[in-house]
């Protein structure tokens, strides 16, 4: 493949004849990205998806895992103004691979967590190595979970698994996320890059107005639901815990946020 150049290491896209890929993060802090790199991330797929010989694009992370979120370095000490921005930036990025006109496949190793996990979500197709774990697990730190992070979930595996994979933020196996509906292959890893190769393979093979038509088709049928969730009229956190809470995920000390006071009877 060649390498084609990118605003910045942590978002590297490569084309190779019908197929692109983008790959995710730099190998640090298991590929987590700030809240700009999202919107690097979503201009890359845009100008990828305006790229008429384009057939196929693959995300997937660098090295051995796929993206494990949000970069939360990058919010200790923000700004309310600050988080909200990041997530909209986060959005951004998932709504650009939801629309862009070629199949997006996503290559998951290791961990797809919080953000991670959205990011797997909105592609139209997911394999797993066998090894690779996918969820939720950010109610813990005060991120409240919109109304388009759920949906994409409900999507895939119905409202009750949803519920309870966002109320307990369990990460699933990949034999487990298949089952779910959260993925559609499991794979050996050593075996993924492959068996990714020939699914591409095969896609790009198709007519190009064929496959436009089909992926235009699945979305004219959930367009409605994502429609429907695209404003979320609620703040990205609890603020009250969400300072702490992330100064504790990552042992260091942050500026002080008041607790929540105790509920009386």
């Amino acid at each position: 493949m060649t390498a084609v150049p990118a605003p910045d290491v942590t978002i590297a896209t490569f084309r190779s004849g019908a197929a692109a890929e983008i790959r995710i993060g730099d190998g640090r802090r298991r590929n987590a990205l700030p809240g700009e790199a999202w919107t690097r991330l979503a201009r890359q797929v845009r100008e990828l998806g305006a790229c008429r010989s384009l057939r196929v694009l693959v995300i997937r992370g660098h090295g051995d895992t796929f993206c494990a979120g949000s970069d939360m370095t990058d919010w200790v000490d923000a700004d309310s103004a600050y988080v909200e921005e990041s997530f909209a930036h986060m959005e951004e990025a998932f709504s650009a691979i939801e629309n862009c006109p070629v199949p997006v496949v996503a290559e998951i190793r290791g961990v797809a967590a919080g953000a991670g996990c959205q990011l797997a979500l909105a592609c139209d197709l997911r394999l797993m190595a066998d090894s690779a774990r996918i969820g939720m697990p950010i109610a813990r730190l005060g991120i409240l979970a919109s109304p388009a992070f759920a949906a994409r979930m409900v999507a895939l595996t119905g409202p009750s698994v949803a519920r309870e994979l966002l109320y307990t933020g369990r990460l699933v196996d990949a034999r487990t996320a298949v089952e779910l509906g959260l993925a559609d292959h499991q794979v050996p890893e050593a075996q993924l890059t492959d068996r990714t190769g020939r699914l591409t393979a095969a896609v790009a093979a198709q007519p190009p107005a064929a496959i436009h038509a089909a992926k235009l088709a699945v979305g004219a049928v959930l367009a409605p639901q994502r429609q429907s969730t695209a404003v979320n009229p609620r703040p990205a956190v609890a603020r009250s815990h969400f300072g702490q809470a992330i100064a504790a995920f990552l042992g260091r000390q942050s500026a002080a946020v008041p607790p929540e006071p105790p509920l009386t009877p």
